[in-house]
């Protein structure tokens, strides 16, 4: 931790994958940055804990190599419906299963030797024209990036708070001390829920429920699939339940002339979709290239292409997760005919149009 300045050019309110990521792509742009949070590393979050083909080229495109974080690869999806399956290889590259508490050091490492200044512990109070307002100091900055979270303060602050349209699930995780028993991540169709089931290293595996019942959790919905409750063991567990909110919230503006807005803060999709991490990547280096030429109003329109995708697939899925005729349709065509599934997938991570 350092101590705070008087200016910079970039203040980044918020210090997990989003702010980071923003930060680290805006030293790459020449600007100086501080970064801030009241947590303490490593920031966990509960989450699918997967960082798929284009979350990892769009690391890649703000400088960071996401395959030396220690993560554990697979090759693609596997949708069930019951004892049906389908399952599609990614049409380039792989996927990588990563903890989230392995990520966070990952990306705060980086962060320091790309010369981001991190202030832990400390609590942004407020912003004006000027800068921003943190435990009781005033620091001048050209930017101010929010990214912090989903109940974001810096969105509220600047204005930005107005959106179209929100609707909540809820997640929760944990992890099991079993060897993946597949190189997809696989996704377990229910009429109430579906359990996503990441390989995150040699002999761990991430599991988690998402449905739209606050209520719900893992022992209750674990033994409404049977054949995948088999395979996970009460002894096997080596994480307690951790729960998260799985929002699909549009805002209707996400910079103001001098407020950028990144990861949840900026709008989410719902997390059925996976592409959590690849949006914040992408935003990241999209707001960084706005605050390079001195213009944001640039960020509005490159947030809105990046999510476009995105929120399509979000409603595809979420069709698939409240219809079951639909789904079962859905799953039948593609088990039959393997190819659409492929589509699907392609379509998913961007190797199509």
């Amino acid at each position: 931790m350092i101590g705070l300045p008087d200016r910079t050019d970039v203040f980044v309110v918020g210090g997990g994958p989003a702010g980071l990521a923003a930060a680290i792509a805006a030293r790459r742009r020449g600007l100086d940055v501080v970064v801030a949070d009241q947590a303490i590393p490593p920031i966990d979050k509960a989450c699918g804990e997967g960082v798929m083909p284009d979350g990892l080229s769009a690391a890649r495109a703000i400088g960071i190599d996401l395959e030396c974080a220690g993560g554990h690869p697979f090759r693609g999806i596997r949708f069930y419906q019951g004892t049906q399956y389908v399952n599609a290889d990614f049409p380039e590259g792989h996927a990588v299963g990563l903890r989230r508490t392995v990520l966070h050091p990952f990306l705060v490492d980086h962060a320091e030797r790309t010369g981001v200044q991190l202030a832990w512990g400390v609590r942004t109070t407020g912003i004006d024209d000027e800068g921003v307002h943190v435990d009781g100091r005033f620091v001048r900055a050209r930017w101010i990036i929010g990214a912090d979270g989903g109940r974001s303060m810096v969105r509220k602050w600047a204005g930005l708070d107005a959106f179209r349209r929100e609707t909540l699930r809820y997640g929760f995780r944990r992890h099991y001390d079993i060897a993946p028993w597949s190189d997809f991540m696989e996704i377990h169709w229910g009429d109430a829920c579906q359990f996503y089931i990441t390989p995150v290293a040699r002999n761990s595996i991430c599991i988690v429920l998402i449905s739209p019942d606050p209520h719900l959790r893992l022992n209750e919905a674990l033994p409404l699939f049977p054949e995948l409750n088999r395979r996970l063991p009460a002894s096997a567990v080596i994480t307690h339940e951790r729960g998260a909110v799985s929002a699909t919230r549009r805002l209707e503006r996400v910079c103001s002339s001098r407020v950028a807005l990144v990861g949840d803060a900026s709008g989410s999709v719902d997390a059925i979709t996976g592409e959590g991490l690849c949006l914040l990547f992408q935003e990241a280096g999209a707001a960084a290239d706005a605050m390079a030429s001195g213009d944001l109003a640039g960020y509005e329109r490159a947030h809105r292409r990046i999510s476009r995708r995105p929120r399509l697939m979000s409603k595809l899925m979420l069709l698939m997760a409240h219809r079951r005729g639909i789904r079962r349709g859905v799953i039948g065509a593609m088990a039959a005919h393997p190819p659409l599934f492929q589509r699907m997938l392609a379509l998913h991570v961007g190797a199509v149009a």
